[in-house]
């Protein structure tokens, strides 16, 4: 054979092997584009969840409610959100203030303006109580001179945060009596159905004030058709996270394709907040949340001591941080 020929099939050869190198790397490409879109998030959503803040202008601390240093432990917990890279949100589920005042909502509102990133809430039972100056209307009509993205009509709303996600908030005060027991009402059930059906594609998060699922046995503080509630939720098969406050207590129960989650207070041992990250993918969603605690720990010592049992405001472990995986 001669060193031509030699040349010849050498490069030849290396020709093939090129050839079949790019083939590797486009299957491979291919392959992991595939597992890709089967497996890596398409959206991912941040968001921080405070409630009960309870707010209030005076100097004295009530039963087991640092109301008196509700201040310093909303500024503390606005620090602690601004400093989270990514949030999109912050959703106040309820009791903002502590006292159904117009100077109570006005020296709370200031301190939201230190916030990096859009806020909304939901009405809270202390917010706009029987025997309190404050309605929905004036109530909202005050947000809205320090939240510019607040502009809705209703005390209950949705929007779209991001493609792919819906968030609804509901209103579950009653106000024509005094009670903190909570309703939903015929009228925004059929609204809260008829959201849920232009929703089916989406990961839909409820946020509210009186709980769907008790965190633990309260008959004076439960929502009242809260059995009406989840029968319109279980006719929809989507991701659904429900987000609520009033008890005080960490509680997370999952119930099929619905999360529940119960957020303890702000106000109140262990004086906490969440932040909660939910990723959707092609064929789950998962929902990751986190616990945060105030670092105002002479506020939270003072705090354990006013209550009977820490148990029952903490939750178990699951109860404060995990990581929920709901099928599509």
């Amino acid at each position: 054979m001669t060193g031509k020929h030699k040349r010849r099939i050498i490069k030849r050869e290396t020709i093939m092997a090129r050839i079949k190198n790019w083939a590797v790397s486009l299957l491979l490409a291919g392959l992991m584009l595939f597992g890709l879109q089967c497996y890596s998030g398409t959206a991912s959503l941040k968001f921080a969840q405070v409630s009960d803040v309870h707010y209030y202008t005076g100097l004295n601390n009530t039963t087991y409610k640092m109301i008196a240093e509700s201040p310093k432990l909303l500024d503390d917990a606005i620090e602690q959100i601004n400093a989270i890279p990514d949030i999109s949100f912050v959703m106040f589920t309820g009791d903002l203030i502590d006292k159904p005042f117009e100077k109570e909502l006005s020296a709370f509102l200031p301190h939201t303006e230190k916030l990096n990133v859009p806020w909304y809430f939901a009405f809270g039972n202390h917010d706009t109580m029987v025997g309190g100056y404050l309605n929905p209307k004036l109530y909202m009509q005050l947000v809205n001179k320090y939240n510019k993205n607040y502009k809705f009509e209703k005390s209950y709303y949705s929007f779209v945060p991001q493609k792919g996600f819906k968030v609804i908030v509901l209103d579950s005060i009653i106000r024509d009596h005094l009670t903190s027991n909570g309703r939903i009402g015929a009228e925004q059930l059929a609204w809260l159905d008829k959201e849920l059906e232009n929703s089916k594609k989406d990961t839909v998060l409820i946020f509210m004030h009186v709980p769907v699922i008790e965190p633990y046995n309260s008959p004076n503080h439960r929502l009242l058709d809260a059995d009406k509630m989840e029968e319109i939720l279980s006719k929809y098969k989507n991701p659904i996270g429900v987000f609520q406050g009033h008890y005080h207590g960490a509680k997370i129960t999952q119930k099929g394709n619905i999360l529940y989650v119960s957020c303890p207070a702000l106000v109140s041992y262990p004086n906490a907040f969440r932040i909660i990250t939910v990723n959707n993918y092609r064929n789950k969603v998962v929902f990751n949340i986190q616990n945060n605690e105030t670092n105002l720990k002479n506020i939270q010592k003072l705090a354990k001591l006013l209550v009977f049992g820490t148990s029952i405001y903490t939750g178990e472990a699951k109860d404060q941080n995990g990581t929920f995986v709901i099928k599509k």
